[in-house]
């Protein structure tokens, strides 16, 4: 009993075998990739050895000679494979070559009936080389030889001539001519087909960043119409409770300024991650990093800490710049994360205008610290050299303005007496408006160039001037 199990076992493991129709492929061969070039080696090699065998035997021209030729015309081949012009020069060459040859004996009277100016194996010769030329170069490039090639024929045939010979000038010129359309009609077909595959890629990739960029806006409204509301109405209970009760004792003040002081930072927070949610590279959200490198969000964000290595690579670049910080502030407290991102972002788009638009200038940054808040101040002299025009102007300005009123701040920027630049913002110090009415200190630009110019004074808008007065 035992071994008719294993006699069915067999059967069943025959006919699971071979009683079968499933698909198994082969895999893709690497020597399948190289048949091409093969086909050319085999070619070239039939051409070498009739070449030579016909001029030798056929013409009775010297073996060394007629080999000479056939080298060339082979060698071309195989040089098209890598070097298509080289190589077409190469086949005009040994055609040349061998015509002058047959010329002399044609008119000798040595030979009689015999193909000229092209023989068969240069014909074979010089439509592979045209035919790997036109698959690989510009249709004009193509044509240029083909034009070449047909003047050559002409010359030798129509102008230079010889008695008792086979023409195959007008064959060869239709062979090649041919062989040429063909090539650059395959070469046309393969670039668009190139180009749609690419033009298709673009379009998956911009119709798939489109809608995550949908999608994270609609996010961002989400979140600021939910959170930033009620953040808000926290912060305002918080300030105005102290107010509605009768001698608050300083717990609950101290209380009541912790929970204003958590809400203000919550909002700052919010704001950043919506910055980040509405950013069109998610990879980069605040262009730390190069675009697709993904290392931006590990990296630390920038805070003013980090804006004497600012303006250490903006001398670095070429540029004179000096950097001042006055501080009248009775208490210092830390900034929230999104004040000092703000400000470093400022001070550096406005070195990046004096870099671009006043080559050679000097740049004066202030950064004045004040109790309600950051005045930051970025003044360029006039450019010592040609300003090369800057595509996209504007849209530097407008971000700064964005990120101030973000914050409750402002951003102030206007041409100087002397021909260079000023870029003026406050920022609060919570990310809120003032309430205080305690203006900005007043920044003096120290430039006076050339002498005869007045200094010149900035203030931050709607800022009270020093007298209590309005300035116009």
């Amino acid at each position: 009993m035992r071994w008719q199990g294993r006699v069915r076992h067999g059967l069943r493991v025959l006919r699971d075998d071979l009683w079968t129709a499933r698909q198994d492929p082969l895999p893709p061969s690497v020597w399948l990739r190289w048949l091409p070039h093969g086909i050319v080696w085999l070619a070239a090699f039939a051409v070498l050895l009739g070449a030579s065998g016909h001029l030798w035997s056929g013409a009775r021209l010297a073996f060394g000679y007629a080999f000479l030729v056939a080298l060339g015309q082979a060698g071309a081949m195989v040089l098209a494979l890598w070097r298509p012009i080289p190589a077409w020069w190469l086949s005009m060459a040994a055609t040349l070559l061998g015509a002058v040859a047959l010329h002399g004996l044609l008119v000798a009277g040595d030979l009689q009936g015999f193909t000229w100016p092209w023989t068969t194996s240069g014909i074979i010769a010089h439509l592979f080389v045209l035919l790997l030329l036109a698959l690989r170069v510009r249709t004009r490039v193509a044509a240029e030889a083909l034009a070449l090639t047909a003047l050559v024929t002409y010359v030798l045939q129509g102008v230079w001539g010889a008695p008792r010979y086979e023409p195959t000038g007008v064959l060869a010129l239709a062979l090649f001519a041919v062989v040429v359309v063909l090539g650059t009609a395959l070469h046309g077909r393969r670039e668009a087909r190139a180009q749609l595959v690419q033009q298709t890629t673009l379009t998956a990739e911009e119709r798939a960043r489109r809608t995550l960029l949908e999608e994270r806006s609609r996010i961002a409204r989400e979140l600021h119409d939910v959170v930033a509301h009620h953040m808000s109405v926290i912060s305002i209970q918080a300030q105005v409770a102290p107010h509605l009760t009768q001698n608050p004792s300083p717990e609950l003040k101290e209380n009541l300024d912790g929970i204003r002081q958590n809400a203000l930072e919550a909002l700052g927070e919010l704001r950043r991650v919506l910055g980040v949610l509405r950013s069109e590279n998610p990879e980069d959200p605040y262009g730390l990093g190069d675009s697709g490198t993904r290392a931006a969000p590990d990296a630390p964000q920038p805070t003013l800490d980090r804006l004497g290595a600012l303006v250490e690579n903006t001398r670095a670049a070429g540029l004179t710049v000096t950097m001042d910080i006055e501080d009248s502030r009775r208490e210092q407290r830390p900034y929230p994360p999104a004040v000092e991102l703000s400000a470093y972002r400022i001070v550096q788009e406005g070195l990046s205008n004096a870099l671009r638009h006043a080559p050679g200038s000097t740049v004066r940054v202030e950064v004045g610290h004040v109790p309600d808040g950051l005045f930051l101040s970025v003044v360029n002299s006039r450019p010592r050299r040609p300003v090369q025009p800057s595509p996209g102007a504007g849209h530097g300005l407008l971000g700064m303005r964005e990120r101030a009123t973000m914050l409750g701040g402002h951003v102030t920027a206007a041409r100087t007496l002397h021909g260079g630049f000023a870029v003026t913002a406050f920022l609060p110090h919570d990310g809120i408006v003032p309430v205080t009415g305690i203006g900005s200190p007043r920044l003096p630009v120290i430039y006076s160039d050339p002498p005869d110019i007045p200094v010149v004074h900035l203030e931050p808008p709607g800022s009270p001037s020093p007298t209590g007065e309005d300035t116009p």
